[in-house]
């Protein structure tokens, strides 16, 4: 018998998923619904800080304002917030390297 005769027949395809990986995936969504209620509990929070501490985070009252608008109500607005402090963080230095 010769080697080419031989075949060996090789399952490769997609493996399947297993149970624990299912339940991730079918979870997944409930745990994204889950940490944008969360952020945006913990956005409405920041309402009770006075406009030095926002501003030491790099916010102020309109950033949250605007965020929670910007955002419908399945939406995270944690991102806008984030955006809003980069570009003012971004804004101020380049203005002060100007100086």
């Amino acid at each position: 018998m010769r080697m080419t005769d031989r075949t060996l027949e090789l399952d490769c395809g997609k493996p399947t998923p297993t149970f624990f990986q299912r339940l991730a995936a079918g979870l997944a969504p409930l745990a994204s619904l889950f940490r944008v209620f969360r952020n945006r509990m913990e956005i409405n929070a920041l309402h009770d800080l006075n406009d030095t501490q926002l501003r030491d985070i790099g916010l102020t009252r309109s950033d949250l304002t605007s965020a929670f608008l910007a955002s419908t109500f399945f939406e995270d607005p944690s991102e806008h917030l984030t955006r809003s402090a980069r570009n003012r963080w971004r804004l101020s230095s380049l203005l002060r390297s100007y100086e």
